[in-house]
């Protein structure tokens, strides 16, 4: 791993998932990670109730806005997450990939909503673990 490593989250509209992983990862990793995420067809907006999960743990992902997966991102990155993407992520040799099966936070309301949250965060601490391991950032 490099000495910074970088980490793409996709999920189908990056309206959701891949929104609150990145966060969390920014979060818990601060400096220490390069932080992406894009969606294989990305959505008009994130979900409010993904907004209102992440609001109530003290993350603030409201000016974020879904992006168009791109190879250049992928390229880009050492670590690519997917959730529920299925086969929309391009894969390229030296890659590293991760699929994460969480349920699709779309159309659910905040009690749906948190159970995801907190499991993504348990995933991107153990990532976190593995890729940048440190003294830990925004843990609370």
């Amino acid at each position: 791993m490099p000495e910074k490593p970088s980490v793409l989250f996709v999920c189908v509209h990056n309206a959701g998932r891949s929104q609150m992983a990145a966060a969390w990862l920014t979060h818990l990793a601060g400096d220490r990670v390069e932080v992406r995420s894009a969606g294989s067809r990305p959505g008009a907006a994130v979900h409010p109730a993904a907004v209102e999960a992440m609001r109530e743990v003290g993350v603030d992902i409201s000016a974020e806005t879904p992006k168009v997966l791109t190879v250049d991102a992928v390229q880009a990155s050492d670590v690519c997450v997917t959730m529920g993407c299925g086969d929309a992520c391009p894969v390229f040799p030296g890659k590293r990939y991760l699929d994460w099966t969480l349920d699709d936070p779309a159309g659910q309301g905040i009690e749906a909503v948190r159970p995801i949250r907190d499991a993504i965060r348990v995933l991107v601490e153990d990532l976190i673990a593995e890729i940048a391991p440190g003294p830990a950032q925004g843990r609370g």
